[in-house]
């Protein structure tokens, strides 16, 4: 690999690094301000995106700039797709948390909820998704990123599960349908956001193999890489 170009994938890596850390660390704090009700760190949430807005910027410039300058060819020419695709994810992601965030500010106008609402298992299981999904990213874990893949089924079922449970309180407590709305909203929200996970997951596969997999059935999920 030229010299030239080596430096500039090297920057590219440590924007996506910056991203990546952000974009994560947003989401933790957006779940945190929704589960703790908290309403100054979910406004830390929303004025953050236009820091993560801004790196997604960056990034995409840096792989149009590689692009032009440098043609690069076979695997170079594979990591910068895959770049530019995972970098779109990342700042969808970020949008995602800013809608939880704005959620979190809107729940705290009311009353908590008199039944529990069992919400502690989805948004830690889509949490570890997204720092496996990285983890793989960072790695280039062939491995890894198929079982980040394979989970995306487990969040949908939980996902399915919060409406079932969101029936049964508004039963209960129809005067508290409005909070019950947002924390289905919410689970609709990490839901998306498990699924930018599986699909920065399907990248790191698509970049380490050279295979498109995004829209490949359950029988290919589970193949080896080997």
């Amino acid at each position: 690999m030229p010299v030239h170009l080596q430096r500039e994938i090297d920057k590219l890596k440590k924007q996506i690094l910056s991203l990546c850390a952000i974009t994560e660390e947003n989401v933790r704090r957006a779940v945190e301000s929704f589960t703790g009700r908290n309403v100054e760190l979910a406004a830390k949430v929303i004025s953050t995106d236009e820091e993560i807005d801004h790196a997604e910027v960056d990034v995409e410039e840096e792989c149009l700039k590689i692009l032009a300058l440098h043609q690069p060819v076979a695997v170079d020419l594979r990591y910068i797709i895959a770049m530019l695709k995972i970098n779109h994810d990342l700042e969808r992601i970020g949008d995602h948390a800013v809608n939880m965030a704005e959620y979190a500010i809107l729940q705290a106008s009311h009353p908590p909820l008199p039944a529990a609402f069992d919400f502690d298992d989805l948004p830690g299981k889509v949490e570890a998704m997204l720092q496996a999904s990285l983890d793989a990213l960072m790695e280039l874990d062939v491995e890894l990123a198929r079982n980040v893949w394979r989970s995306d089924d487990d969040i949908d079922a939980i996902n399915r599960q919060m409406f079932q449970q969101a029936e049964q309180i508004i039963a209960a407590h129809p005067e508290h349908w409005r909070t019950v709305l947002l924390c289905l909203s919410v689970s609709r929200v990490l839901e998306r956001i498990a699924d930018h996970a599986a699909n920065i997951a399907k990248d790191v596969i698509y970049l380490v193999e050279g295979e498109i997999v995004r829209h490949r059935g359950r029988e290919f999920k589970q193949t080896s890489s080997s």
